[in-house]
C-alpha cells in the first residue's frame, strides 16, 4: 500500500509557544502543481489579542536590555537561520520561487539580520542630539522604543519582508505582532521555530498566519498597540488603517516600495520609525572663581 504522508500543521507563534489558532480554522496550502503541502492556521481576532498581551508583557524586559545584548541576540537569529538555509530554500521553492531566487532571498534575509544587529548599539548615537537652548541648561533628545508594534508583512514574499520588518522593530527595543504572507506562510512559521531556539525572549516576536482582509482592522484599532506598519499598496487598506489608528493616536507607517529586498529597505530609519524622541533638560551648574557653585 502507498504510504499516506503526514502533513505538518504550521501553528502560530505567541509568547514563545506554538498554540493552535483559537478559532480552530485552517486553510489548505497548495504548491503550483496543485499538491497539498500544508495546513495553515487561520488566525482570529482573539489570537491577535492574545499576541498583543504577550508582546506587552515582554516589552519591559526587552526594552531595558543593553543595546549590545540585543545586537548579540539578532546576530544569534542570523546564525540559526543560516544553519537552516536548506529548509527555508525548499519551502520557498514549494511556494513558487525558483531555486536561484529562493537561495538569494534566504541569503538576503540572513544578511539583513546581521545588518540590523550592527545598528542596535549605534542608532541612538546617530539619531540623538544636544539641542541649543537660550537658558543655562543642557537639552538632550534621545530615541526610545514606542512599545508594541503590529506589522502586516508584504504578501509577495515569504521571508525577506517579514525579516526586514521584525528586525528593524526589535532592534530598537520594541516588541511586535506580525501577520505573515497569506499565500507564502511556511517560512514565517519556520522562522518562529528559529526564534524559539535562539535567545529571543518569549513574547518579543509573535507571528500569526491568516487573511489580511480579516485581521488588518484589528491590527490598526487595538488600543494597546503603539504603532502599525503595513507593507503593501492597497489604497483601501491604507485608508482604513490610518483612520482606525486615530482611536489612540498610534503611529502608522506604510511601506509600498516592494517586497523588502531592495537596498532602500535596508536603512536605519526603519528603526527610527518606531522610536519616540525623549527630550531631557538638565541645569548647568556654574562654578565661580573661588570654586563655589552659583
Amino acid at each position: 500500500m502507498a504510504r499516506i504522508e503526514v502533513l505538518k500543521t504550521y501553528k502560530i507563534y505567541i509568547g514563545g509557544a506554538f498554540p493552535r489558532t483559537e478559532s480552530g480554522r485552517y486553510y489548505p496550502l497548495h504548491d503550483q502543481a496543485g499538491k497539498l503541502i500544508a495546513n495553515v492556521c487561520l488566525s482570529s481576532r482573539k489570537d491577535f489579542r492574545n499576541a498583543v498581551v504577550s508582546a506587552r508583557g515582554a516589552f519591559g524586559g526587552w526594552s531595558s536590555r543593553a543595546a549590545f545584548n540585543r545586537s548579540q541576540i539578532l546576530y544569534r537569529i542570523a546564525e540559526m537561520l543560516e544553519s537552516r538555509k536548506a529548509q527555508f530554500i525548499q519551502e520557498l521553492i514549494q511556494q513558487g520561487s525558483t531555486p536561484k531566487a529562493a537561495e538569494t532571498e534566504v541569503n538576503l534575509s540572513v544578511d539583513r539580520l546581521v545588518y540590523y544587529a550592527g545598528w542596535c548599539d549605534k542608532y541612538q548615537q546617530v539619531f540623538s542630539a544636544v539641542n541649543p537652548v537660550a537658558t543655562a541648561h543642557f537639552n538632550f533628545s534621545v530615541p526610545e522604543p514606542m512599545g508594541v508594534v503590529s506589522i502586516i508583512a508584504a504578501q509577495e514574499t515569504g521571508l525577506i519582508s517579514l525579516i526586514n520588518a521584525v528586525a528593524s522593530v526589535i532592534a530598537g527595543g520594541n516588541t511586535c505582532v506580525v501577520l505573515a504572507s497569506e499565500s507564502k506562510p511556511l517560512c514565517a512559521v519556520t522562522f518562529a521555530e528559529v526564534l524559539n531556539s535562539s535567545d529571543v525572549p518569549g513574547g518579543v516576536v509573535n507571528i500569526l498566519t491568516g487573511k489580511v482582509s480579516e485581521l488588518y482592522t484589528h491590527f490598526a484599532n487595538h488600543m494597546d498597540v503603539n504603532a502599525t506598519v503595513y507593507y503593501g499598496a492597497d489604497d483601501n487598506v491604507i485608508k482604513t488603517i490610518q483612520e482606525l489608528a486615530t482611536l489612540n493616536v498610534k503611529r502608522v507607517f506604510i511601506h509600498n516600495e516592494g517586497n523588502g529586498s531592495s537596498v532602500d529597505a535596508q536603512i536605519p530609519y526603519h528603526i527610527l520609525d518606531t522610536q519616540e524622541i525623549k527630550t531631557t533638560w538638565h541645569p548647568i551648574e556654574n562654578i565661580g572663581a573661588s570654586g563655589g557653585k552659583y
